[in-house]
């Protein structure tokens, strides 16, 4: 319960901050409106390493159910515990989401755009082309996991890799980022589209759910070539 515990809290804060520096870019009348991509990737970057740290010596702090399933194939986790983890980092997505809206609920209703409010819950492509998405976010996460795995090759003082795997979220942003939002997480993208349906929020438009699949099996296919390509190592 404790490990559960530890996913559900670190996802819920990788949310609170990372879907929360989205609301200031988005929505109007923030002091941060229109701050841009950069100041995303930053927070999202800074959401990742704060959400570990304090997750991390609860649980394992995947806050992702393709890190999970990664870990396991890698030999990492007992498969017994991946469907109780993914739980966990979902419900924890769906809480953080509420209080995103509640902290940014002003300016929901000061919103009449639907694109730019479904942004502050889940990811959207710059240009829906189905095969180039799947690989953006296949890539992107080939890239997370597999940094992850190597980064455990190496004596780093305590709290290092975290703070290298918050950059790491930096660097995939602005190299990767900008044709899908980089997702990389079928929790972090699902559970707010969850919670998106179900929110009231007036003139919020539906949750482009033609596209929901992709941030969940992109992620996930690319976990598992991490895993191979890590194999050779």
């Amino acid at each position: 319960m404790k490990e559960l515990f530890g996913e559900f809290l670190g996802t819920l804060i990788l949310i609170l901050l990372g879907n929360g520096v989205v609301a200031g870019v988005v929505l109007p009348k923030t002091k941060s409106h229109n701050s841009g991509w950069i100041v995303i990737t930053l927070g999202w970057g800074i959401a990742v390493a704060v959400a570990a740290f304090i997750s991390g010596k609860l649980s394992p702090a995947h806050l992702n159910p393709a890190v999970t399933i990664g870990v396991a194939l890698n030999g990492g986790l007992a498969w017994a515990s991946v469907i109780p983890y993914i739980i966990a980092q979902f419900a924890g997505a769906m809480v953080g989401q509420v209080l995103v809206w509640l902290q940014f609920k002003p300016h929901y209703l000061a919103e009449k755009n639907p694109g730019n409010i479904l942004a502050t819950f889940s990811t959207g492509p710059a240009i829906k082309d189905t095969t180039s998405n799947v690989i953006s976010e296949i890539l992107g996460t080939f890239v997370l996991l597999l940094t992850i795995f190597a980064l455990g090759l190496y004596d780093l003082q305590a709290g290092l890799g975290t703070f290298a795997v918050g950059s790491l979220i930096v660097g995939i942003g602005l190299s990767l980022g900008g044709t899908t939002g980089y997702a990389l997480n079928p929790a972090r993208d699902l559970g707010p589209r969850i919670m998106h349906s179900l929110i009231p929020i007036p003139n919020k438009g539906d949750g482009d759910w033609g596209y929901a699949w992709i941030p969940v099996v992109g992620p996930i296919i690319g976990a598992v070539l991490a895993v191979v390509v890590f194999s050779m190592f």
